[in-house]
């Protein structure tokens, strides 16, 4: 138990002398994506290796053996290269291995013991082939900046004591003892932080508005739903390194006089589910969570809420409504949860990273935080990074940087050398900018301006073999499918969108469709009851903005230029090749293709349904597309 401060600086310095006698430190990560790749079998393997070698420590049996050394093998959150894994880092050489095996594990503890490098692992340049056995050195890692996933992939994200001896709740010991709730808004307010969920709005003046309420209870809702397809960085934050969230969570119930706290987390996230449950609890036992925390009176308690994974619940008044138990559904505001949230009580709701960043700005200061990002964008963002491009994986830069650094110097540049056509941000809510766009700094004025938004990080890179009317379609299909129901606007003005996406890509569209899907478009982000259904038009209003010729190519021209659509794809069957072997006739789900063994078969053109099974299926080539 830790019931002062001048306790808990004692445990920081007793567990950094535990971790110090680690003269090695195997570091495997067990990330959502490293475990899906069988990284929790190299751990087993690393840990039975180990243990027969005789040096293995953690940092438990440290603690009853002050005299001990040896290697630690340790299991972290995500490192952030998805592409690369199963990843796994050894200190204090630095040395970071790509695409490990179990089978691996032998070779990698013999090195690191003996200080030497496996060069067949150590990641290399797919442009270049250039190694980078230090992740600081590759292009992926060099331009980043980790100050919120400063811990995720070196400490074990479910040991409290690994957490505090790099000076974790430091923060709120300072808080606590030195600083009046109103500094502490004041603080975060000055630090510039903004809503990392999306909408951007300043942290510190929403606690403010909710520290000035008289009513009590007050509570606090770290919002850990994470809807939008192809964004994972909240979940590994949660997975990695849940005290840093934990604690930023306590300090912001310090600042405005709340005494409990809830984590809203989507039941598919089991593994962030478990890790926050387990921070919990260890902060209890640790004194550092509860009642008279850190002896200064403060008292707060801390619970996890499993959400059923509605992208609706990203809408703060939606979450608040699930998380009471009822069904997920915006209400009108105001009154705003920071009046009346939970419980009709003040709420403040804050997203993971928000809360990720409130422990280094109390201990570093305001200004230590706006010294990295722009002016009216402060700070860093973390971005899940995917699509097409060599480097997929989770990153934090800072804000500021331009969208063609963060796809040719972090995502080392499109696959096959193809040519990029977009960069659609923010999730379904955002938006797809071109190529022409690629100086764009990505923060959230110069996103908004143009038609997307910074949003809670989703950042998916398309190429020129996607077609964007395919891609508006897709993310209208989920916006459609997610839409509560709640508003005529956007349930019906969703179902409308989709029917005419539909069209256009099936080839059946005229331009007068092309005129109704953009009047329908501003109708739906104009007159919708919340947030969510007031950015659903953003698929479609920024690719017609941006790449409208598309459109018209398949309304006008009855062509798809990627090649993309079917309706748009017409099969021949080459006679002088055909061997009349009736594969392709029997294949064909539609009956379009008719003929006579060993004489060359046709396809009727008003049957077909463009599939390409007959492609599939003829061993001849004399099935061609024109």
């Amino acid at each position: 138990m830790i019931a002062t401060n001048t306790e808990l600086k004692q445990a920081q310095q007793e567990y950094a002398a535990c971790l110090a006698r680690e003269r090695v430190r195997i570091l495997v990560c067990a990330g959502t994506g490293c475990i899906a790749n069988g990284s929790l079998r190299i751990y087993e393997e690393l840990v039975r290796l180990a243990e027969e070698h005789g040096g293995l420590v953690d940092i438990d049996l440290l603690l009853e053996d002050e005299h001990r050394e040896g290697s630690a093998v340790v299991q972290t959150g995500c490192r952030g290269f998805c592409a690369a894994g199963p990843l796994v880092h050894v200190e204090p050489a630095g040395v970071l291995y790509t695409h490990v095996k179990a089978e691996d594990a032998a070779e990698i503890l013999q090195a690191a013991v003996n200080g030497t490098v496996v060069e067949r692992l150590v990641y290399r340049d797919p442009a270049s082939g250039e190694p980078y056995a230090r992740p600081e050195e590759s292009p992926f890692y060099r331009r980043q900046q980790r100050q919120v996933l400063d811990h995720c992939g070196s400490i074990d994200p479910q040991s409290i004591e690994e957490y505090i001896a790099g000076g974790g709740y430091q923060a709120l010991a300072k808080a606590l003892s030195g600083m009046a709730p109103e500094e502490v808004c004041r603080e975060v307010l000055a630090s510039g932080l903004r809503g990392r969920g999306g909408a951007g709005f300043p942290t510190g003046k929403k606690w403010e508005f909710a520290r000035v309420q008289e009513t009590t209870p007050k509570y606090v809702i770290c919002n850990g739903d994470e809807g939008d397809p192809g964004a994972f960085m909240n979940r590994s934050l949660m997975e990695g390194d849940p005290h840093r969230v934990l604690e930023g969570m306590i300090i912001a119930g310090f600042a405005i006089g709340a005494g409990e706290g809830v984590f809203y987390v989507r039941a598919e996230y089991p593994l962030a589910v478990q890790r926050l449950r387990t921070a919990i609890a260890r902060a209890e036992e640790k004194g550092l969570l509860g009642e008279n925390i850190l002896g200064s009176g403060f008292s707060f308690h801390a619970r996890v809420k499993e959400g059923a994974g509605a992208f609706v619940c990203g809408e703060e008044t939606a979450l608040l409504a699930s998380a009471e138990g009822e069904r997920g559904m915006p209400r009108p505001k105001p009154p705003f949860p920071a009046v009346a949230g939970l419980y009709n009580q003040p709420t403040i709701i804050n997203n993971v990273e928000t809360l990720g960043n409130v422990a280094a700005i109390i201990r570093n200061g305001a200004q230590w935080f706006r010294d990295t990002g722009t002016e009216k964008s402060a700070g860093t963002k973390t971005f899940a990074l995917t699509g097409k491009v060599r480097n997929t994986g989770l990153v934090e830069v800072p804000l500021g940087m331009t969208l063609g650094e963060m796809v040719y110097d972090i995502g080392g540049g499109i696959p096959g050398d193809k040519k990029l056509k977009a960069v659609q941000i923010g999730g379904p809510s955002g938006g797809c900018l071109p190529e022409e766009l690629l100086d764009l700094p990505l923060d959230y004025d110069s996103l908004q301006a143009k038609g997307a938004m910074v949003g809670s990080g989703g950042l998916v890179v398309i190429d020129e073999d996607n077609c964007i009317v395919e891609v508006a379609r897709f993310f209208m299909q989920f916006i459609q499918n997610e839409s509560c129901g709640k508003c005529v606007a956007c349930r019906e003005g969703t179902k409308q969108m989709l029917a005419l996406l539909q069209k256009i890509v099936d080839g059946k569209a005229t331009l007068e469709d092309l005129d109704l899907l953009e009047e329908l478009a501003l109708v739906v982000r104009d007159a919708s009851l919340c947030g969510l259904g007031k950015t659903a038009s953003n698929p479609v209003l920024s690719t017609l903005r941006y790449f409208r010729e598309e459109y018209l190519a398949h309304v006008r021209d009855r062509t798809c230029p990627a090649g993309v659509c079917a309706a748009f794809r017409h099969y021949y069957i080459d006679a002088s090749k055909c061997k009349g072997c009736s594969r392709c006739a029997k294949a064909c789900p539609a009956g379009a293709i008719t003929g006579e063994l060993k004489k060359p078969y046709v396809i009727d053109q008003t049957k077909c349904a463009h599939c390409g099974a007959c492609v599939e299926t003829c061993r001849f080539g004399a099935v061609e597309e024109r």
